[in-house]
């Protein structure tokens, strides 16, 4: 029998909300992972990719990781692995260096084989890459297999028009039976069962997103005799309080403050959501009153819709809003929604977005009827659909959250960029990356 713990999306590194505090909680929750691990004496921890929430991970988040992968090597507990979106550079990765240092394995063709089963890695693929994609394996004499991999695949991702890889398709097209599909990219956790394959995702350790309001945990995958069972396990994580509230005619600030004096708001993340008819509300004094009653940040969602001649108080999220009321009264073409979906409010790094969106125009190119005008009735964008969440952070950069990207301000071109280099850059505490040592 194999017992491994499945994780992934540990996203070390996030400063959401720009705090330090929430930059640690990724680590401490990947940390547990690995406690657990440890206690439970497992075969293998399998980490499904994106291990990093960056390509350029600040140098406490890598000593904060070789921490971890030691604590785990200290146990005797292999780390098996692979490069999801967030993390994945052009030449070696990260993941490559903990190898090297015989703190992790990176899976791909050639299986790594843990008690009786055979475990298999493939790499985030960018869609403009995928088709025609080989699933050659090399084989193997164990008694399971697993192939651990990165991406929204169908049928068990909603299909918001970012759904390119076919579950059923990769496990038809490969050269090895797997009775296992281990994913990461997907924050929910889930499970399907595809012509007797499990396929499941392991959910991210961490809420990445205002969205993501059930527990965080990962998967336990027990290979044996009689197939595979998947149980999952939570851990504990810093609270959220989500307070959705639809306001009466004559309800206003005093009806959210009695729900938010319901919850003990002491070092949470605190997210308010109105709507209904009652009276304007403040934003800035419902987190001032949060502020006060101890809670880490607090941000305010209301989705009411406001008249023209109305006094308003300005609201953190509002410049996100206005953004998105804009673009769907601009009619863009498919293409250039697609786009801007992609640069304002995705689930690409930054660092990311500038090899994503010249992989994303050669394949819009491939078909023109993309940049047609949309009709009138036909303007609403995936970030349209998920942009709650982004507007409850407040700011362009924490717009991210919708789908757990980054839309920091586009940086000005760098000469080494365009050369394919990667000019020395600042993390975190004002620290340069160790991959600007290497």
């Amino acid at each position: 029998m194999t017992r491994v713990i499945h994780t992934g999306d540990t996203h070390l590194g996030y400063r959401q909300y720009h705090l330090p505090e929430r930059r640690e909680d990724f680590l401490d929750a990947f940390r547990q992972v690995a406690e657990d691990a440890v206690e439970d004496d497992v075969d293998a921890v399998v980490h499904a990719g994106d291990l990093f929430h960056d390509r350029r991970p600040g140098l406490p988040d890598l000593l904060g990781t070789l921490d971890v992968l030691e604590r785990l090597d200290g146990a005797g507990i292999p780390f098996l692995a692979i490069v999801g979106n967030h993390e994945t550079k052009r030449d070696a990765q990260w993941l490559d260096l903990f190898e090297a240092m015989g703190l992790a394995t990176r899976l791909g063709a050639e299986p790594v084989v843990i008690e009786d089963t055979a475990f298999y890695g493939l790499d985030f693929v960018p869609r403009s890459q995928r088709e025609g994609l080989d699933y050659e394996f090399a084989p193997h004499d164990a008694d399971h297999a697993a192939l651990v991999s990165h991406g929204l695949f169908s049928p068990l991702v909603p299909d918001y028009g970012n759904v390119e890889w076919d579950a059923e398709e990769v496990l038809s097209e490969a050269n090895q039976a797997f009775d296992a599909m281990l994913l990461g990219d997907e924050h929910a956790a889930t499970r399907e069962q595809i012509e007797g394959t499990w396929v499941t995702y392991c959910g991210s350790t961490e809420r990445a997103s205002a969205s993501e309001r059930d527990e965080r945990g990962y998967n336990i995958v027990e290979f044996d005799e009689d197939g595979v069972h998947i149980s999952r396990r939570g851990i504990e994580t810093r609270d959220f309080v989500f307070i959705d509230l639809e306001l009466g005619e004559t309800e206003g600030f005093e009806r959210v403050r009695d729900r938010l004096r319901e919850h003990d708001l002491a070092d949470a993340v605190v997210h308010v959501s109105l709507e209904g008819d009652g009276e304007d509300v403040s934003a800035a004094r419902i987190e001032e009153f949060a502020a006060d009653a101890g809670a880490l940040v607090a941000r305010v969602n209301d989705r009411r819709e406001v008249s023209e001649d109305t006094d308003l108080d300005v609201a953190f999220a509002d410049p996100d809003e206005a953004v998105r009321e804009r673009v769907r009264d601009l009619g863009l073409s498919g293409a250039a929604r697609d786009l801007d979906e992609m640069i304002r409010a995705s689930k690409i790094a930054d660092s990311n977005v500038a090899d994503e969106a010249e992989d994303r125009v050669a394949d819009l190119l491939e078909d023109p009827s993309a940049f047609d005008s949309a009709p009138d009735n036909d303007t609403e964008t995936v970030a349209d659909r998920m942009a709650d969440d982004a507007s409850t952070d407040g700011s362009a950069e924490d717009a991210e959250e919708a789908t757990d990207g980054t839309t920091a301000e586009e940086p000005t071109p760098d000469p080494a960029e365009a050369d394919g280099q990667q000019p020395p850059t600042a993390q975190g505490e004002d620290q340069a990356s160790m991959e600007d040592y290497l």
